[in-house]
């Protein structure tokens, strides 16, 4: 297996793990539908396929069944039984040929894992798999606000990978177990995204102008979020590179993703956790944007566990850092204002950020 496909089978074992839905494009017989089943079948987890391009809206909207007075959306039997299983996979194959009304009847599938009146319990994953459109069976192209539901994979196919894989077998994704309190890093992860956002403002939505380019990743608030979980899923196993840059750009696309992957290599941000402990030794970047990015990870960090020991050392770290600068710390100062444990005051520190943050509209 070379390096570039196990980054991707890497990528894919993430998003599965952080119940982010992911989209596999690749050419048709590249064993996109083959992997997920062997994913599957190594986890011990049902998995069920859906073909979108031959379905009906109301096999994902739900079928209307008069009940008495009302009216209610029936779930076909895969989703039935998905719920009853608990976990598993939902792959949904060919679903760039979907028409428009299968497609708008998907947007709910993705996003909110609902089929019909029936919720999905969160423990199951979405994948789906789409040719390119040169090389699809016809059909439609993928819509913009289903695609941004999506982390996009590009699928690739290495000719020595098949030649071994047809006699020793294929590798399937191995899906990590992520530890414990994982996701209390996402607030940490979240804040680093929304430093780079707070000076590259022009990317926190950027819709594609091109129809071509409207059904593959593209950056919104939704796929930042994505990018956010994604990088803490990522950070709690300690993924490669690689596999990182394929979900950064896979969330939000090519030109955002490389330009935060960038600005994110060089910010050598100092560690929060231990500015935390040792408020008076940590040295903070001068250049502003690091600075901000620092801060707000600061920030996260106080957020994902805001004990009163910690909320009083973030302010007096913001205080310190910013003290010159206060509307870089204005940001961050918000966010700890927001996360103040009960029955604390503020300190003497949160003093020079009011008329910032009062100026800004941060505060009432």
């Amino acid at each position: 297996m070379s390096k570039q496909d196990d980054s991707v089978l890497e990528a894919l074992s993430l998003s599965v793990a952080a119940r982010i839905p992911v989209l596999l494009w690749g050419p048709p017989g590249t064993g996109k539908s083959s992997a997920v089943a062997a994913m599957c079948q190594s986890l011990d987890i049902p998995h069920e396929v859906v073909i979108a391009s031959i379905r009906e809206p109301s096999d994902f909207g739900g079928l209307p069944v008069i009940d008495g007075d009302d009216v209610r959306f029936a779930p076909p039997r895969w989703a039935r039984r998905l719920a009853e299983a608990g976990t598993g996979v939902l792959f949904l194959d060919e679903i760039s040929t979907a028409p428009p009304a299968v497609q708008a009847a998907l947007l709910r599938v993705v996003l909110e894992r609902v089929v019909g009146d029936l919720a999905l319990p969160d423990n199951i994953a979405i994948v789906a798999a789409a040719n390119p459109p040169d090389q699809a069976a016809d059909g439609w192209d993928l819509s913009a606000p289903l695609a941004n539901r999506f982390c996009h994979l590009d699928w690739q196919t290495d000719p020595s990978v098949v030649a071994a894989g047809l006699v020793a077998g294929f590798r399937s994704p191995d899906v990590p177990a992520l530890p414990d309190g994982w996701e209390s890093q996402i607030p940490i992860a979240a804040a680093v995204v929304g430093g780079f956002l707070g000076v590259r403002r022009s990317l926190v939505i950027a819709p594609p102008t091109e129809r071509a380019l409207a059904g593959r990743a593209w950056p919104s608030p939704r796929t930042w979020e994505m990018v956010s979980r994604l990088l803490a899923a990522a950070q709690a196993v300690d993924a490669s590179m690689e596999a990182k840059r394929n979900l950064v750009i896979g969330s939000v696309g090519d030109g955002a993703g490389l330009e935060f992957l960038t600005w994110l290599e060089e910010l050598d941000l100092p560690d929060p956790e231990s500015a935390l402990r040792n408020p008076d030794d940590v040295e903070f970047p001068d250049r502003g944007d690091r600075l901000y990015a620092a801060l707000s990870a600061l920030a996260g960090a106080v957020a994902a566990n805001p004990t009163p020991e910690r909320w009083i050392a973030g302010w007096k770290v913001l205080e310190r850092a910013a003290r010159d600068a206060p509307d870089v710390g204005a940001m961050a100062a918000r966010v700890l204002a927001q996360v103040r444990p009960k029955g604390m005051s503020a300190p003497p520190e949160a003093a020079i950020f009011v008329p910032i943050m009062k100026a800004a509209g941060l505060l009432e």
